[in-house]
C-alpha cells in the first residue's frame, strides 16, 4: 500500500437511536445509527414497525378503502343478444 493516500483507521464510537453504544473501528471517529443489534426485530424476536411519516397507516388506509385501481376487478361484459332475423 502506498503511504499517505489512505484515511486513518481509528477506534469509532457507534451510538444507536435506542441508546445502545459500542466501539468498533472505522475511518470515522463517531457514527450514529437508527437500528442496532439490541433493537432490531431480527435479533430481538419482536415484531416492531419502524414507521416514518405515517407510511404504514397511509398504505393500510389506501388498501382498506378498496379504491385502488389495480385491486378492482373489471366489470364483466354482458353477452350481446343475438338479433333474430325477421
Amino acid at each position: 500500500m502506498k503511504d499517505g493516500i489512505h484515511p486513518k483507521y481509528v477506534e469509532t464510537a457507534v451510538t444507536c437511536g435506542c441508546g445502545n453504544t459500542f466501539k468498533t473501528r472505522s475511518v470515522r471517529s463517531e457514527l450514529k445509527v437508527d437500528i442496532c443489534n439490541m433493537c432490531h426485530p431480527f435479533f430481538t424476536g419482536k415484531l416492531k414497525y419502524i414507521d416514518t411519516a405515517g407510511r404504514i397507516e397511509k398504505f393500510q388506509n389506501k388498501f382498506a378503502a378498496g379504491s385502488y385501481a389495480s385491486l378492482q376487478k373489471p366489470a364483466k361484459k354482458k353477452p350481446a343478444k343475438a338479433k333474430a332475423d325477421s
